[in-house]
């Protein structure tokens, strides 16, 4: 049997930012995919990363 949550961990690390094309950093205790390079954090909504620019809110 699987471990769901190392599957959805493999699917996160492989995500990139839709911006920069860079690598994003889990924040697990805000549920946030941040791009430090575009200074954007993309949420994760019920197991949902949403990778949309309008959705992301700034970050310093």
């Amino acid at each position: 049997m699987t471990d769901p949550t190392s599957a959805d961990r493999k699917m996160l690390e492989a995500l990139v930012c839709p911006v920069t094309q860079g690598l994003l950093n889990y924040d697990a205790d805000r549920q946030e995919l941040v791009s430090r390079a575009a200074g954007l954090a993309f949420p994760i909504r019920d197991g949902i990363p949403i990778m949309l620019v309008s959705e992301a809110r700034q970050v310093d």
